[in-house]
C-alpha cells in the first residue's frame, strides 16, 4: 500500500534521499543516502539505489535492479527488471595480504546513462561505461565499453546490431540516412556514430 508522499510502508529510503515531485518508491525498494530521484521518477518492488546516486526526471527502475553509486542517470532513463549497474572495476573481497577490503580500499567507478536510454531486463553494465541518449541495451546483455546515441546493442559482450530511434523502433536505411518508421525522424551515420538531421 503507498502512503500520501508515494513511498510504500516497506520501502527504505534514507532521510538525506531527494524524492522529486511525483516519484514512487515501492515495496521492498532501498533508496541510499544523498541519492536523488528526479520529479516523476519511479523505483520498483526491491530496486536498490546506491549513495548519491543521481537520477533525472521521468526515470523507470524496474524490479529488483541494482544501480550501485556513483550511477548517472539522464532524463527519462528506463532501467529493465533485475539490471545491474556496477561500481568496481576490479573486485575483491580481500587486499592482497588477506585482509578484508573496506571502503578504504578501492575507489567506486559508476555507470553514466544519457537522457533517454533503454538498459533491458537483466543486462549488466560494467562500470566505467557510457551509455549514449536514446541507445537500447537488449536483455541480458552486458556492456563493457561505451554505446554510442541510438545504437541498439546486444550480446555477451555487447555489439552493436542496429540504430534505434527515440520511439525504440529500429531504424531503416534510406539511402545515405536512416528513418524511423514511426515518427519519420531521419538521422545520418557518420563514423559509427548517429546524428538527427537538421530539419
Amino acid at each position: 500500500m503507498m502512503l500520501a508522499n508515494n513511498v510504500a510502508d516497506s520501502a527504505d529510503v534514507a532521510d538525506s534521499a531527494v524524492l522529486g515531485e511525483g516519484s514512487k518508491v515501492w515495496h521492498l525498494a532501498q533508496v541510499r543516502e544523498d541519492a536523488v530521484i528526479g520529479s516523476g521518477g519511479i523505483i520498483g518492488r526491491g530496486a536498490y539505489i546506491g549513495t548519491g546516486v543521481q537520477m533525472g526526471k521521468n526515470c523507470k527502475v524496474q524490479n529488483y535492479a541494482l544501480v550501485y553509486e556513483p550511477a548517472k542517470l539522464g532524463d527519462g532513463v528506463f532501467i529493465g527488471p533485475g539490471v545491474i549497474l556496477t561500481n568496481d572495476t576490479y573486485p575483491r573481497a580481500v587486499n592482497p595480504d588477506g585482509s578484508l577490503k573496506s571502503a578504504d580500499n578501492w575507489e567506486a567507478v559508476g555507470v553514466t546513462i544519457r537522457d533517454g536510454a533503454s538498459i533491458g531486463a537483466r543486462a549488466v553494465c560494467v562500470a566505467p561505461v557510457t551509455i549514449g541518449r536514446w541507445a537500447t541495451v537488449a536483455a541480458g546483455t552486458v556492456v563493457v565499453k561505451d554505446v554510442p546515441d541510438f545504437a541498439l546493442v546486444a550480446g555477451v559482450p555487447a555489439r552493436r546490431l542496429g540504430w534505434v530511434g527515440k520511439a525504440g523502433v529500429p531504424l531503416v536505411r534510406d539511402g545515405e540516412q536512416w528513418t524511423c518508421p514511426e515518427t519519420g525522424q531521419v538521422f545520418i551515420e557518420e563514423n559509427e556514430t548517429l546524428r538527427e538531421a537538421k530539419s
